[in-house]
Parts: C-alpha cells; structure tokens; sequence
C-alpha cells in the first residue's frame, strides 16, 4: 500500500462488476506515468454482482474495496469516500466508463496552475457526448442545470466527474448532500472560486443500468433548496415563503369558487376558504420552508400561525389604508395600494412565522 498518494480516486459503485475490468485498467494505464502516487477507492453499496471477485482478482496494491452496508446511496458513498481517502487531491468518477480517465492528468494539471476545483465538462467547447445519449436525457441535464446557476455559474455543475484539493474538504461545513449531485454540494459549500471546466467526450455506458430515477430526480429538488437555504440563508427561506403564500392565493380562489357553486352562503364561503388556505400554507410551510422546525409542538405552530397571518392580515388593510391617506391619487388606483400592502403584510408574515412561529430550538 503506497504511504500518502498524491491523487486519491473515489469510484461510488452498485452493480457496476462489469465495467470495473476496463475501468481499472484505465485508470492504470494513465497513472501509472503521469501521477505521482495514486490509489482508487471502489465505494460499493454491497452490490453482491461480483465485485469483491472482480477486484481481489486484480490484485493492484493501490486498489482497495470498501463494501458499505449501511447508508447506501451515491452521495453517501462519496463521503466515506472523502473521509477513507488519503491522497492530497480528492477525485471522483462514475464506474460505468461515461468519464475518460484519459483526463485525469489535465485535471490535475488545472489544480497545480491554480484551480481550487476542477471538472469534466460536456458542456464546454470541444466537449461531446454519444449521440445514443437522448434528448429526453440531455433536456433533464440542461433544465437541472439551468435551476442550479443561482448557485454556481459553470456551465456543467450536474458533472459526476470532478476533482480538489482535501484541504478543501476538510476546511468546509459539514456536508449533506442529497441524491446523486455531490460536486454541486463541494462546489457550494467548499466555496470553491477558481473553477475550471475540461472538455470531455461523456460515453454511453457499456453495461448496468443507469441509476437515474424520478426519485433522485426529486431528491435533487430537494438538494437544491437546502443548498440555496445554505448559500442565501433568510433569503432563501422568504423566496419559499412567498410561494407558498401564492398557492394559497390559488387554493383560496379554489375553494371559494367551489363552496359557492355548492350553495354555501357566501360570507361562510369567504371564511371556510380564508382557513383553507392559511392551514395549506401551514403545513407547506412547515414541511418545507421552515422544515428545520418540524419537531416542535404542531397544534402550538398552528394556532402561533394563524395568530400571525391575521395580525399580517391587518398590517396589510393598515398599509392600504395609510397609502389612501398620504397619496389620495391611489384611491383611483386601489390595486395599486392592495399591492403595497400584500408586500408588507407578506414581510410581516414571514418573520413572525421565521422567528416566533417556527424558531430553532
């Protein structure tokens, strides 16, 4: 076993034992000449396909198996990988041969010119990919993209194929990560500036099935909302609120329309659909925009809602009506005032609801 590698290459893994031969040989064939000390790490989900057999067979003193059977997933795998490795440069690439080892000297070339984090990209001049690929695949990659550039402004955050500096890890916060985008997470919270792309061909796979599902798909969603909570903190979590706040605008309308087509009386009508929606935004909010306060007494954080979003309700009549006073031009245009007040009651809402509401404990 090589005492402290320069380079240390963390491949997460689950039923990947076919394309591991070639993968291996690869990655042996390029830094064998080019690296000065190296040692791959398979992170496998006990994949039970053949692995272990596969990698006691190549029997590489640089090689090592690492078989997890707590935990499981791809994110998870790459952080045990993190902490297991011990080279000075952290690396990571898929099993399933859609990353050219072939880059990994260009790669770190970019970190020794000064680069704090470099990636594969496929989305850089002179980058490609199979044309097997699928619009359907390269349309999910491009709209994931295109919802992360409040985050980062590379052009392929989404790349599984990345490298940097352990110092780097090791002097960030705590990471989390959701799903299957750890290098969007390294990037953020590594606070990574100097960021170099290097253009690659991205192959299809050779065999194995993709793990891409609607499930990692949502889970991403849920990656980003952390990460933006992380990067823009208050807000973040008022850009949620609001929204949530517009679908309640949109269930009250709902449910308005509905009581009145069954006949119900319309001043009860406006009541039953003024509860309606604060409960939805109760609970929107709390499984979402406040999630970090779910542990906390429910019936409490409804009736302090309710409670807020009235005292919101009257900031916003209040508003108006001071607009009317100090510009009676405005009561020509009432809509104009409605929306001045919206905004502060709205303002109001949202830090009672952040720190009275649903405060951390």
């Amino acid at each position: 076993m090589l005492e402290g590698p320069f380079l240390s290459i963390i491949v997460p893994t689950y039923k990947e034992a076919e394309n591991l031969p070639e993968l291996i040989r690869r990655v042996e064939a390029v830094c064998e000449e080019t690296v000065p000390g190296y040692e791959l790490l398979v992170m496998d989900d006990d994949s039970q396909d053949g692995t272990e057999e596969v990698v006691g067979q190549l029997d590489r003193p640089w090689l090592r198996l690492v078989v997890r059977k707590a935990d499981r997933g791809l994110s998870a795998a790459v952080m045990d990988g993190f902490r297991s490795a011990r080279g000075k440069v952290l690396l990571v690439m898929d099993a399933d041969l859609s990353h050219p080892p072939e880059k990994i000297p260009e790669m770190l070339a970019a970190l020794e010119e000064g680069a704090d984090f470099v990636l594969g990209s496929r989305y850089v001049q002179s980058a490609s990919t199979d044309e097997a690929w699928g619009v359907f695949r390269w349309l999910n990659s491009k709209v994931a993209t295109w919802l992360a550039r409040p985050l980062t402004r590379v052009k392929d955050p989404m790349s599984g194929f990345f490298a940097f500096y352990r110092s780097a890890f090791e002097a960030a916060p705590p990471l989390n990560p959701v799903g299957y985008k750890i290098g969007l997470e390294v990037l953020v919270k590594c606070d990574c500036k100097s960021v170099c792309e290097i253009p690659i061909h991205f192959s299809q796979r050779r065999f194995g099935e993709s793990k891409l599902s609607l499930g990692e798909q949502l889970r991403y969603i849920q990656h980003l909302r952390r990460l933006f909570v992380f990067k823009y903190g208050n807000w973040a979590h008022f850009v949620q609120f609001a929204v949530v706040g517009f679908s309640g605008t949109l269930v009250n309308l709902g449910i308005l329309t509905l009581l009145v087509e069954l006949g119900v009386p319309l001043r009860l009508a406006v009541a039953l659909a003024i509860f309606t929606a604060m409960l939805s935004n109760f609970v929107l909010n709390r499984r979402f925009t406040f999630s970090y306060a779910r542990t906390a007494s429910l019936w409490k954080q409804l009736v302090g809602f309710i409670g807020a979003s009235s005292v919101g309700a009257l900031v916003n009549y209040g508003v108006v009506l001071v607009l009317f006073h100090c510009w009676p031009v405005l009561e020509g245009y009432p809509q104009v005032a409605a929306i001045g007040g919206i905004l502060c009651g709205l303002v109001f809402n949202f830090f009672a609801s952040r720190y009275l509401v649903f405060r951390k404990s």
